[in-house]
């Protein structure tokens, strides 16, 4: 297993944790199944906790037409709406729930340059609520394709997701084998898309990041 480079600092600092707990455990617990037991839990959570920050190996096909997933995880919003921010204007929003067993990257759904990149503090409540959207931290993402056509996408931190890291800056190139970002331990991404858009996937469709289609442009 690959680890992300979003996970070299706080994997080491569990690390040091871990260790000194099982010092503690070695020179407290003096029965020694349960200090064995307890050896294998800190052990056990350490590498679920790592696990949280593994970078898969993926082939990503570029489809200048398509619009694919930013991340793995489970379609839980398709509908119309107003997005209010930067595209000021009706579009298909799609919104995909990260749950802490996903792979946590976020990839660029389509090709072009990124023109505007802004971040919002806010709640952390449960990223599948539909205002979690409005309410919670989250960083905005405009891109532009070549011809001009414009998607956002919307990087929501969720009840246990405390932290975003967004790797896109306003003039940057946006490719879909491209990491956009990172969310830590589960959240949700928004897709806003133009109204004629051909959407693909359905509610409770499971997703890939780079890899699952969500929906092509209209020709």
């Amino acid at each position: 297993m690959k680890l992300h480079r979003a996970g070299y600092l706080i994997t080491l600092k569990l690390l040091i944790v871990a260790l000194v707990l099982l010092i503690i455990a070695n020179f407290v617990i003096e029965d020694a199944t349960t200090r064995y037991i307890t050896y294998a839990l800190i052990a056990i959570t350490y590498v679920a906790l790592v696990s949280f920050f593994r970078k898969p190996k993926r082939y990503v096909t570029i489809q200048d037409n398509a619009i694919l997933s930013s991340v793995d995880g489970k379609v839980v919003v398709i509908e119309e709406t107003f997005e209010k921010e930067c595209l000021k204007e009706r579009c298909i929003q799609v919104s995909v729930f990260m749950n802490v067993n996903n792979v946590h990257i976020n990839w660029y759904p389509v090709n072009g340059k990124v023109q505007y990149v802004q971040h919002h503090d806010g709640h952390f409540k449960k990223a599948y609520l539909p205002k979690s959207s409005e309410l919670n931290e989250n960083t905005t993402i405009l891109i532009e394709r070549p011809d001009g056509k414009k998607v956002v996408m919307r990087q929501i931190a969720g009840a246990v997701a405390r932290r975003i890291v967004t790797y896109a800056t306003p003039g940057c190139e946006a490719r879909q084998d491209l990491e956009a970002g990172f969310i830590k331990f589960g959240s949700r991404v928004d897709l806003f898309l133009p109204l004629d858009t051909k959407i693909k996937v359905k509610l409770g469709d499971r997703t890939r990041g780079s890899q699952t289609v969500i929906g092509y442009f209209a020709q």
